[in-house]
């Protein structure tokens, strides 16, 4: 049956994470909080912080689009299971229902001694606590040959929008036969938009409209999750179609071309038609210009995902270090939730919840054919740890695999509605 949005929606109780009204009323200088990005990290964290510390807090939340378009589920509009304006959400309900200043611009430096934020457009914005949920940027060079000059040549569509648009026009453009490549990306990486998943829809597409088209993956990884599921499922659904060059035939000694469109593997050249570069990846910018990035990633604690260099910072979502979650919008929702119960009681008195987590990660292989992983999760010194898990089994039924398609549905309206207060 359909993903349940009250369970969604009233989750965060059972995890420990559900805000209380403060104990003190809201005071003419009432403490700020700035939220940086409006994802499933940020625009979640704004809205529980606002209503949890039932005004007592101002929130203010910086996000450069006026429209924001999900990654998750964007896979699924490239296999032609959703249209492009599904995925997108305006900020419009979080500023007029719940108080929320949303201001669409790029923050571009934090003052950590003033506890300020520079924006792009000349501004600065002080603040008590700040949230940082920047989600990805790219690590250059690390795909020889590509660049995000080259984005529009060789998309990555990992930040989805005119991205993930351009790069079905190129799919449904490729001539009969072409070769669509992947360049796969290193551990860590944000998912979804899945690698495998998109393989999955990119094989769906072609096998409607170019099914001699065949589909070559270049992966730095030995392994990868659900790897067992996706490859039964290729098999079932798109046979001879795909084909997996991993590090044992070469795949960690790649280089593009964008302007001849090749590939060389282990230095063997394949022309492509299409190809779709995923480079490895590194916090959001701001993180970094902040100061507390250590390498590519924001270290943060498990118990309130704040920054272990400025205890006045929290980093969400895919930017954080934070232990074993995923780099994924569940877990960012999760994430958010806690992080906006522990800034409620400590700047307004709220009450301070234990805090737990959760994640789920689906992914369609073929129409109504979904696969799941998931797990549950506590803090610790350590970091984030998980204290169960769950993942679909080879060989399930057809009706098991659509019951798990329809969940994630359902998942995808109720955590919408969540992260942006529309049904």
């Amino acid at each position: 049956m359909p993903f349940d949005r009250r369970q969604f929606l009233t989750s965060a109780a059972a995890l420990g994470a559900t805000l209380a009204a403060p104990m003190v009323a809201r005071a003419q200088t009432a403490p700020h909080v700035v939220v940086i990005g409006g994802g499933a990290g940020g625009a979640t964290a704004a809205r529980y912080i606002a209503t949890g510390s039932n005004g007592a807090i101002n929130v203010t939340l910086v996000e450069p689009t006026r429209a924001y378009y999900t990654c998750f589920f964007s896979n699924l509009y490239l296999g032609g299971f959703r249209e492009m304006n599904s995925l997108g959400h305006s900020y419009g309900t979080l500023a007029s229902n719940f108080g929320i200043n949303v201001v669409h611009d790029w923050a571009v430096g934090v003052d950590r001694d003033a506890k300020s934020v520079s924006l792009a457009g000349g501004g600065s914005l002080s603040y008590d606590r700040l949230v940082l949920s920047p989600g990805i940027d790219f690590i250059e060079d690390s795909v020889p040959g590509w660049s995000q000059a080259a984005q529009n040549a060789m998309p990555h569509a990992y930040k989805a929008g005119s991205q993930t648009e351009l790069l079905k026009a190129q799919v449904m453009n490729m001539r009969e036969g072409g070769v669509f490549a992947m360049i796969a990306p290193p551990n860590p990486y944000r998912c979804p938009p899945g690698p495998y998943e998109r393989v999955s829809m990119v094989a769906h597409l072609l096998k409607q409209n170019n099914p001699t088209a065949k589909i070559l993956i270049v992966d730095p990884k030995e392994s990868f999750s659900k790897q067992g599921l996706f490859e039964d499922g290729w098999q079932r659904h798109y046979t001879g179609m795909i084909e997996r060059i991993g590090p044992d035939f070469g795949a960690t000694n790649v280089s593009v071309d964008p302007d001849a469109m090749t590939v060389s593997i282990d230095g063997n050249v394949e022309q492509v038609d299409v190809c779709n570069v995923i480079p490895a990846q590194r916090a959001g910018r701001i993180a970094h210009l902040a100061g507390i990035t250590d390498g590519n990633w924001a270290p943060v604690s498990a118990y309130d995902l704040s920054s272990k260099m400025d205890e006045n910072i929290h980093v969400l979502g895919d930017a954080a270090a934070q232990g074993a979650m995923p780099k994924s919008g569940f877990s960012a929702n999760s994430q958010a939730k806690v992080c906006a119960n522990a800034i409620v009681a400590a700047l307004a008195g709220g009450r301070a919840f234990p805090p737990r987590f959760a994640n789920t990660c689906w992914s369609l292989i073929d129409t109504n054919d979904g696969i799941k992983v998931g797990a549950t999760y506590e803090a610790s010194d350590e970091g984030i740890v998980s204290t169960s898990s769950f993942v679909s089994d080879v060989g399930e039924d057809a009706a098991t695999r659509e019951t798990t398609y329809r969940e994630s549905l359902g998942w995808y309206d109720a955590i919408t509605e969540d992260m942006f207060g529309t049904a």
